[in-house]
């Protein structure tokens, strides 16, 4: 999805912001998987999740490319991909309004308010707030920064060489597939690295539009119903499925409850706080621990970014409602 090149200035627009976040191997963790398991822990970048690498290249490759700055930015998100625009906007003075689906998380929205974005709440799922935001850009003039796209990609990228270079050649490393651009940064620096290690794609049982896509060969819609929101996609994007569906070994598909388990493991085991998208990669690994046993592999912690009542409810051996 991009070169070499692509990637150094994919990594000069990152660490020009921000420092590298750490990738750990978890005594608990292992007892628990039977596999030596490392945690890449996304949720401690400036805005709780791995998003950012992804918008601050952005920004930078929109600007070096473009003749005139654009009047402003929209673009549609849950929440992590909505902070990460305004983080990266506000260094280049640019204003940004960010569309969700009503009933957003509290603390997400807060958090994209905080960063200087203007708040829409549109629709009852992303899909319809990502419709809302394409409309709105050409009735206002705004650039329309999609969720998809090969500059986000070769910034969260920076992730997952960060990774290899702490760990070494892995068996697997397990990712949750929102609109895919994490697990795609994994698969394009495995191969830019000539690694054989398998990338592994996580979706939640209620939101199986890459599932679908996958066992298709082609992209196929899905309804979408998961607490965990950072993967509650029902349209897939087209590039993405075909990345994925080249080059990940396999995806598997975890239910809320099994997620909740592993929010409450990550959290016992590393008193890391995982919102659901960042727990899918251990529960997947959980769901296939016989498996994998005796071997090395990788979760990405994507994200920390929960509210505070629905992390409460995991910890307390529940599972949050969608």
């Amino acid at each position: 999805m991009f070169s070499r090149d692509d990637f150094n200035r994919a990594c000069e627009a990152v660490y020009a912001a921000k420092g590298p976040t750490l990738a750990n191997p978890w005594p608990l963790l292992r007892e628990a998987t039977g596999v030596e398991t490392w945690v890449k822990h996304e949720n401690h970048t400036p805005t709780g999740a791995f998003k950012v690498r992804g918008g601050l290249n952005y920004l930078a490759r929109l600007l070096e490319d473009r003749a005139e700055r654009p009047a402003g930015l929209i673009s549609a998100t849950r929440g992590n991909h909505g902070q990460s625009i305004p983080f990266a906007a506000a260094r280049h003075g640019l204003p940004v309004t960010i569309v969700v689906p009503h009933g957003n998380g509290r603390e997400k929205n807060a958090a994209m308010r905080a960063l200087g974005a203007e708040l829409i709440e549109h629709g009852e799922v992303f899909d319809e707030a990502r419709e809302h935001a394409a409309a709105l850009a050409v009735e206002r003039g705004l650039h329309m920064v999609p969720p998809f796209h090969e500059w986000l990609v070769a910034g969260v990228a920076t992730y997952a060489h960060e990774l290899f270079d702490a760990a070494g050649e892995l068996d697997a490393v397990y990712a949750p597939i929102g609109m895919g651009s994490g697990v795609c940064g994994l698969i394009a620096m495995r191969d830019m690295l000539g690694l054989k290690t398998e990338i592994v794609g996580v979706v939640a049982e209620g939101a199986p539009a890459y599932l679908h896509s996958w066992q298709a060969g082609k992209p196929v819609s899905a309804p979408a119903s998961t607490f965990a929101d950072g993967m509650a996609v029902g349209v897939p994007h087209e590039q993405a499925v075909e990345v994925i569906n080249k080059g990940a070994a396999r995806i598997v598909a975890v239910s809320d409850d099994e997620i909740a388990e592993a929010m409450r493991l990550l959290h016992t085991a590393t008193h890391n706080v995982a919102e659901g998208a960042g727990a899918a990669g251990l529960a997947a690994l959980m769901k296939e621990r016989e498996k994998m046993r005796g071997k090395r592999c990788a979760v990405i912690l994507s994200g920390g970014n929960i509210d505070a009542e629905k992390y409460a409810t995991a910890l307390s051996g529940r599972t949050p409602a969608p």
